[in-house]
């Protein structure tokens, strides 16, 4: 389990990304690299980072689930996932 912190640090970068997010794009399409600077750091969507929904991750996240490869396993042996089963041949 990620620190409390940790998660709601991303939450802050993601509020913050979509808040700048119209003003960003409009100082890109003029030039103003300057204006772009000014901006906060934590506005550009690089620093962003996947983390797992449930358990906050940062390393082995799946984007079609949104969720660890640790939390995707343990709910697809219990059958919490629709349409994923384990395989066997």
């Amino acid at each position: 389990m990620a620190k409390e912190s940790m998660k709601a640090r991303e939450r802050k970068r993601a509020r913050l990304v979509a808040k700048y997010a119209a003003k960003r794009e409009a100082l890109k399409k003029a030039g103003d690299w300057e204006g772009l600077q000014k901006l906060p750091k934590n506005a550009s969507p690089v620093r962003m980072h996947n983390r797992c929904k449930l358990t906050g991750r940062p390393k082995g996240y799946m984007r079609v689930f949104g969720i660890s490869r640790v939390t995707f396993r343990e709910m697809a042996n219990e059958g919490l996932i629709p349409g994923v089963k384990k395989a066997s041949w």
